[in-house]
């Protein structure tokens, strides 16, 4: 189907004709483009199936994340159903990039909450989040975030009877591992290394968040789990909130969901990934 530019500039109250549109790669759920008018650049991203309210969630998340006024997100202009447009960041890391990402990575979990979730459900890539409201994080870990996943694996076919038997063990035992809590903080929720930029100055922003309010150790372990964040990143982060050092013994236990996630978008390809931190904490 026709992708049509100008009506979603004009939704969004760009009345410039785009003069240059450009296909640009890197993202695996929708189109995106690059789009010069006379005065500005834009960047429209266009999703002719998406789910009810994808790219209204993507704007919340936006200012979630804006709000905390820890690292800079870009302009949201306007979206709809298909489509949303944003500005357009486009620069290079300069030798002061990574620090600051990690600062602002630690000013983002200072912000706190009064429990963990979000107000409404949104996306985790095209799936959903779960977000309803809990006041203790082993519960909320449990019921919003690992057991949907199992469960989706389960209706996918993509969950064996040793990898169910492992999954439900870790669910009912997760307090063996995980220390119970309410210090609920905000968290981007999809932070990997391809989910923040730097603009023209070097200055780092956060883009495609999934954001809730959660534990701050969760989102440490994603940045681990695919590489891409620098030591530098982790020294700087650690500056401001420092990490304790059994994190790293609840580490790939945190890892579980978005590996469930991967599994459950892109199938068996992620099942060893998977299988392996099952059975250490299962076994």
């Amino acid at each position: 189907m026709e992708i049509d530019i100008n009506k979603a500039l004009r939704h969004a109250g760009i009345n410039e004709e785009a003069l240059n549109i450009k296909e640009i790669s890197g993202g695996s759920i929708s189109k995106a483009y690059t789009v010069e008018t006379k005065t500005n650049k834009y960047f429209v991203k266009w999703h002719e199936e998406a789910p009810t309210d994808f790219f209204r969630q993507e704007s919340l998340g936006l200012q979630f994340l804006e709000e905390a006024e820890a690292l800079n997100v870009p302009t949201v202009y306007g979206w709809d159903k298909k489509f949303i447009v944003m500005e357009f960041i486009n620069g290079q890391k300069t030798a002061t990039t990574e620090e600051e990402l990690g600062h602002g990575i630690a000013a983002l979990h200072s912000c706190k909450g009064s429990v963990f979730g979000l107000e409404e459900d949104n996306f985790i890539g095209e799936l959903p989040q779960i977000n309803a409201w809990d006041e203790s994080w082993i519960p909320f870990l449990r019921d919003k975030r690992l057991l949907p996943q199992i469960e989706l694996a389960r209706s996918l076919g993509r969950l064996s009877k040793s990898r169910a038997k492992y999954a439900y063990y870790i669910l009912d035992h997760l307090e063996k591992w995980v220390p119970d809590h309410d210090n609920a903080v905000k968290l981007h929720g999809d932070l990997w290394n391809g989910n923040w930029l730097a603009d023209s100055s070097g200055h780092p922003y956060f883009i495609d968040p999934a954001v809730w309010y959660g534990d701050f150790e969760f989102e440490l372990a994603f940045t681990y789990l695919f590489g891409g964040f620098s030591d530098t990143i982790y020294a700087a982060y650690n500056e401001c909130n420092p990490i304790d050092k059994l994190f790293e013994e609840r580490k790939p236990l945190y890892q579980l969901y978005y590996l469930f996630v991967h599994l459950n978008i892109f199938g068996e390809s992620y099942g060893s990934a998977v299988d392996k931190i099952l059975s250490r904490y299962a076994k």
